[in-house]
């Protein structure tokens, strides 16, 4: 057999803080062949991103490689100089980030880029521009003479993702990292981008580390999975292996927390707690998902080691039998929602709103060149009271257009729309007076909460335009918090101290602070952790039932929506063109765009796998 392209020993990444020290990766063991994928799955903080910054070598300043070494191509790079290592990350290792528009130069154009870095790889000129032809033809650039005049804020964020691939395999590298590199992905480009991946791949016979919080994905795109757990390796093992019976607990909390798009409804049970940070990975003893696991004894508080089970190629990091085969859990009865409620088999009522015929329009341009480009073509649709309703489409279909436009966000210039069978006006004042019982989750947190606002102050929002005690809104921002999964130790932090899943949580509470009578949620739980993904999902069904609360949800993920939703909407170029139950449409599709979303997104769950 050929030896590793990339080989991980034992290794550990020390943090130093406050004078003391505790390992954020530990005792890490994996290795990588040639022209293979290995997925690396696991929630934040579970160490998955760490591990490319050893190997990139980008570890801060307070962290260093404690133990341990990573070999590439047989040599040590932990023991190479500088230059040397610069030299294999820049040629034989390259990257494929999360979001490509932050990764792009934008003050250089697409051409000069490639240019410059090809320069590095020591092409001259005519051959740089050759190669840049012929990269940007591998992932389905066509016109690239035209795409290298221009910057990257002048491209969609489908070309700027093929890009970063065409870029990542232009010199025919060894090892090619991807960091959850479809994250946010609609399941159509999400399936183009991991073809092209696997074209390229092929192509130059290149090994591919994919970094994704998403398991039924891993499974799809590679032949072994590796889960890890607050720096820990839980299980290894061939994909179908550990997607089909996975062996340890934690594995098996992330399957029974995340939706299926076929098969019987089944509640979610949710992974209660959270990922062990920095300061209590200090105090903790034997295996870190302890605090979280279900079969959690007396032994696990010692140090446990990997332990390969009897077809020696399946690796567990857990003190159960190889005999105790995975058989789901019956979640709790406070857990328990009724598929009545789950399948929104809710009795027949007047629409709390209606929209009739809606139209926006987009105009670009001056004059001669004046453009109108229809975002939205006459859309129709009811919403009752209590049901959940979603709009799927893959990016650019009008999804979020009709969103904003509800809200009064952006200007309709056709239709009309009802709320209580009243039809909104189009002054301002009007408009606002009558949407206040309307509440929006937007997509980009980033954008939506106040950077100078702690997390209690942001979910607790609502609450300033009344006389509330400085005490109630303490008890309500933990109740909040406690609701969307989110540490009450973050509380006191702002938004810039968050990772982009806890900024998610702070946005959807804030949303809940005041229950609304219709949520509009914009890919509400988009990139979030299964498990954290699973409390939302339960808690708006609570509401529901609860509260008789109408959701809006804007998504593009068919097995979310199969969970969630009583109706489904499908857009395709501002158009609906189907619409039903999610269990009739996702299982007998009518349009031939429905069934394409149907497709891709049975391949991102792994039910086929990626061409």
């Amino acid at each position: 057999m050929t030896p590793p392209v990339l080989s991980v020993d034992a290794l550990s990444v020390r943090l130093n803080m406050a004078g003391e020290t505790v390992d954020l990766l530990h005792d890490l063991t994996f290795s990588l062949h040639k022209g293979e994928t290995l997925a690396v799955v696991g929630e934040s903080g579970a160490g998955k991103s760490m591990l490319t910054r050893v190997l990139a070598q980008q570890l801060p300043d307070n962290m260093q490689v404690s133990h341990g070494a990573v070999y590439f191509k047989g040599e040590n790079l932990l023991a190479l100089p500088a230059k040397q290592q610069r030299q294999i990350t820049g040629r034989e290792i390259t990257y494929i980030p999360q979001e490509p528009m932050v990764a792009l130069n934008p003050v250089m154009t697409i051409g000069q880029q490639f240019s410059e870095y090809l320069q590095h790889l020591g092409m001259n000129k005519k051959r740089r521009h050759a190669e840049t032809l012929t990269a940007l033809e591998d992932v389905g650039l066509q016109d690239g003479a035209s795409l290298l005049k221009r910057y990257p804020h002048q491209l969609s964020g489908g070309q700027c993702q093929r890009i970063m691939i065409a870029l990542a395999f232009i010199s025919q590298p060894a090892l090619v990292i991807c960091d959850e590199a479809t994250t946010a992905l609609d399941a159509v480009n999400q399936n183009r981008v991991l073809s092209l991946i696997r074209r390229c791949q092929k192509k130059y016979d290149t090994a591919v580390l994919f970094i994704t919080h998403d398991i039924s994905l891993a499974a799809s795109l590679s032949e072994q999975v590796m889960v890890m757990y607050a720096g820990e390796l839980m299980e290894f093992g061939l994909s179908n292996s550990v997607l089909n019976n996975p062996r340890h607990p934690y594995t098996q909390a992330l399957m029974q927390s995340r939706p299926a798009i076929t098969g019987p409804w089944q509640p979610l049970i949710p992974l209660q707690g959270h990922m062990p940070g920095g300061s209590e990975l200090q105090q903790l003893k034997g295996c870190r998902f302890q605090s979280r696991c279900r079969f959690a004894g007396e032994d696990c508080t010692n140090r446990i080691q990997p332990r390969l089970l009897d077809d020696d190629s399946h690796l567990v990091r857990c003190l159960i039998t190889p005999s105790d085969e995975y058989h789901p859990s019956s979640p709790d009865e406070e857990d328990t929602f009724s598929e009545h409620y789950a399948l929104g088999l809710l009795g027949t009522s007047e629409p709390f709103l209606r929209a009739e015929n809606i139209s926006k329009d987009y105009i670009s341009g001056r004059f001669a060149r004046r453009s109108r480009k229809r975002a939205l073509k006459d859309v129709s649709f009811t919403l009752a009271p209590g049901e959940f309703v979603a709009v799927v489409g893959e990016s650019g279909s009008g999804k979020s257009t009709l969103a904003h436009t509800l809200m009064g966000l952006e200007k309709k210039h056709g239709g009309q729309i009802y709320l209580h069978d009243k039809a909104l006006g189009h002054s301002e004042s009007e408009w606002r007076r009558r949407i206040g019982c309307i509440q929006m989750v937007f997509q980009n947190p980033n954008s939506a909460l106040n950077p100078a606002r702690t997390t209690a102050s942001l979910m607790t929002q609502p609450m300033e335009y009344r006389r509330f005690l400085p005490s109630e809104r303490r008890q309500r921002a933990q109740a909040l918090a406690h609701a969307v999964g989110l540490n009450k130790k973050l509380l006191p932090c702002l938004p810039q101290d968050l990772s982009g899943g806890q900024r998610q949580r702070v946005n959807i509470g804030r949303s809940l602070c005041d229950i609304p009578q219709l949520l509009i949620a914009d890919e509400i739980v988009s990139g979030l952790d299964v498990s954290v993904q699973a409390q939302i999902l339960n808690l708006l069904l609570r509401l529901r039932r609860e509260f008789k609360i109408s959701l809006l949800l804007i998504s593009h993920d068919l097995a979310v929506v199969r969970y969630l939703c009583s109706r489904v909407l499908v857009m395709h170029q501002g158009e609906i063109v189907e619409s039903g139950p999610p269990q009739q449409v996702f299982s007998s599709p009518q349009h031939p765009y429905t069934k394409t979303l149907v497709n891709a997104s049975r391949s991102a769950e792994g039910l086929e796998p990626v061409q």
